[in-house]
């Protein structure tokens, strides 16, 4: 194989999302047809190089050891495979979901950029490059979250552009962290090439491992760097939420931790290290679900969804034992599916209901009976229902949490309790019910729309089912060479039938409380009340609803408070050079002015005085 190839499939995308914003808004269907044209070479590209391996490399600043290097192996393949499946689906639904929306030149713009640079950053094997990849989609993020106002000046746009100012500074301030734990690693290691760098995380190993570790979570959209997400799922194109947060970024930042945790440094299960990162992982599933749960809007509920599916993605990788790797890696694709073909649904409804507002929403399953289905699908995949692929993902999860200990196996557990519920909640709230004065005239979404639901939903399906193809062709070699992996599969059934009694009760259970709370409310929306506002959960969920508890809120509040401060201190500044030493200065004027009375008796008494101060000071230093 030629390596040249290698800049394909980076350089065709950013160079048709240049052309995208040079055609005329009177050519119908040309930036569409562009995308998925685009993105469809792009996966025949990715399906042609996976399985192979090759590298490029070309001299760049040479003194600084900086080089255009790229690097095509297994686990980067799989990635750039992935993310060019979900391209040309999202390509697809746009051309449909997004007609007659303002800013389509800048849409398609950004979608392929953002296509090309998440493959640039996939192959990249230069840290430099790799870095220049990775910066370049946060100006891709920002100006995708910034076009979702219909128009400039309105109450949305100014939203969206708030909203892409928030996530612009929560991922610059991460990525600047990351940045700092790359320049320790090519310290440490003495080299740029990725691919050469294996460390042991001690000293400023520890220090680098963590800095890097934020740069990656922060990308997958873990807490406490995901407020972002929700306000994004209101304000940005909803297309956007299911390609970037729910698909790409989980790819990239998952695999960039993959990297780091088995490549640079290698973790151990007795490590604080692995301990670090399943804390994180727990945190992030709990506390993300716990705000899912009680969510009254479609986009918004998914929106939390994402963050805490996250939760198991870090902790299966935390477990740093290849049963919970396999599961974390495993959870990365199967949520990236899943994930998309949600939002995917709630763009339909929203195009169709023109709402995702679930107090207005009702009886859409008679209505949208395909979108329907495509949810109760993906919606059981994300709850671990078998046999979905989102079960054995999370049992692989499951089994690796509870060998590190049992307390990270019964946050998980709990997690994914609490995520059936919700989905419980919305499906009963969107679909079932009586209608709503706005579903009455709702039909089916285009088949454009339905198209790549059913795709994702048909492998949510396969992926559970057969979930031999995945495992073994896609995930399983990503940890080739760890110790005990030759010992037993990972693939088929769930190998611990306690984990999976567990399961079933945990989602039995889910349907208990969705039961119960429905009779208490009477309506689907109302099932988690109960839990919403329990004794001691009211307080929680309302000082969380209000955004106190935000690290963006709280650096802001910080900032404002550093600049008040800092205000005072200039004013202050400038009060003592524009009034007080003029006032000092006037004061000492006066005083020398009514001294100088022009009597010889009062300069005689002055020179008097001096002369026996400095006699007294000349004693005084004899002495």
């Amino acid at each position: 194989m030629n390596p040249a190839l290698l800049v394909l499939p980076i350089l065709v995308p950013v160079l048709a999302g240049l052309a995208c914003l040079l055609i005329s808004d009177k050519a119908k269907m040309a930036k569409e047809s562009i995308a998925i044209l685009v993105t469809a070479f792009e996966l025949a590209l990715a399906i042609f190089l996976f399985g192979k391996e090759a590298t490029l490399s070309y001299p760049w600043i040479e003194a600084w050891g900086i080089s255009f290097s790229l690097r095509l192996y297994h686990f980067s393949g799989f990635i750039c495979l992935a993310a060019a499946g979900f391209g040309l689906l999202i390509a697809i639904y746009s051309a449909a979901s997004m007609r007659g929306k303002p800013k389509l030149r800048q849409y398609y713009a950004y979608l392929l950029v953002t296509l090309g640079m998440v493959e640039g950053a996939v192959l990249a094997d230069n840290l430099v490059l790799f870095l220049l990849f990775w910066e370049s989609l946060l100006l891709m993020l920002y100006g995708m979250i910034a076009i979702g106002g219909p128009e400039k000046g309105s109450k949305s746009a100014a939203g969206a552009s708030k909203t892409a100012v928030k996530a612009f500074v929560i991922a610059g301030v991460t990525d600047l962290c990351m940045m700092v734990g790359l320049i320790l690693l090519w310290t440490i290691a003495k080299t740029g090439t990725m691919s050469a760098i294996h460390l042991s995380a001690s000293g400023l190993g520890g220090l680098a491992f963590v800095l890097l570790v934020i740069g990656a979570i922060s990308k997958a959209g873990s807490m406490p760097f995901h407020s972002w997400i929700p306000d994004a799922a209101l304000d940005a194109p909803l297309t956007f939420m299911a390609f970037v947060p729910a698909a790409l970024e989980k790819l990239l930042g998952i695999y960039f931790l993959a990297r780091i945790s088995l490549d640079f440094f290698a973790i151990e299960p007795s490590s604080w290290l692995s301990l670090l990162l399943m804390i994180v992982g727990c945190c992030t599933i709990l506390l993300a679900v716990g705000m899912a749960l009680v969510q009254k809007n479609y986009k918004k509920l998914l929106s939390f969804h994402a963050i805490s599916q996250v939760g198991y993605m870090i902790l299966g990788i935390g477990t740093a034992v290849p049963v919970g790797i396999v599961g974390g890696l495993f959870h990365m694709i199967n949520h990236a599916m899943y994930k998309s073909g949600l939002f995917l649904t709630a763009g339909s409804v929203e195009k169709q209901a023109g709402t995702t507002d679930l107090e207005k929403l009702g009886g859409l399953a008679r209505k949208m009976p395909v979108t329907f289905g495509c949810f109760i699908v993906t919606a059981a995949a994300i709850s671990g229902v078998p046999p979905f692929n989102g079960f054995f993902s999370k049992e692989l999860v499951y089994d690796g949490a509870l060998e590190r200990g049992w307390i990270f196996y019964a946050i998980a557990l709990l997690g994914s309790f609490l995520t059936a519920a919700s989905f419980l909640k919305l499906g009963h709230a969107a679909y079932l019910g009586k209608g709503s004065a706005e579903s009455e005239k709702v039909k089916e979404a285009p088949w454009a729309m339905l198209a790549p639901m059913l795709v994702i939903a048909a492998l949510c399906v396969l992926f559970g089912v057969w979930n031999y193809l995945p495992i073994n062709a896609f995930i399983a070699p990503i940890v080739a060479g760890r110790p005990d992996l030759p010992a037993r599969g990972f693939a088929g059934f769930p190998a611990n039938p306690l984990l999976v009694a567990a399961t079933a009760i945990a989602l039995c259970l889910a349907f208990g409380n969705h039961y119960f709370g429905f009779k208490r409310t009477g309506r689907g929306l109302g099932a988690v009340d109960h839990i919403h506002y329990a004794p001691g959960l009211r307080q929680v969920y309302a000082v969380a609803e209000k955004g106190i508890l935000d690290p963006y809120n709280i650096g802001m509040d910080g900032a404002r408070l550093f600049a008040k401060l800092a205000w005072w201190v200039d004013r202050g500044i400038d009060w003592v050079q524009d009034k007080g030493v003029v006032e000092l200065t006037r004061l000492c004027s006066s005083g020398i002015r009514r001294a100088h009375s022009g009597k010889y008796s009062r300069y005689v008494l002055w020179c008097l005085v001096g002369a026996a101060g400095i006699l007294a000071w000349m004693g005084l230093s004899l002495s």
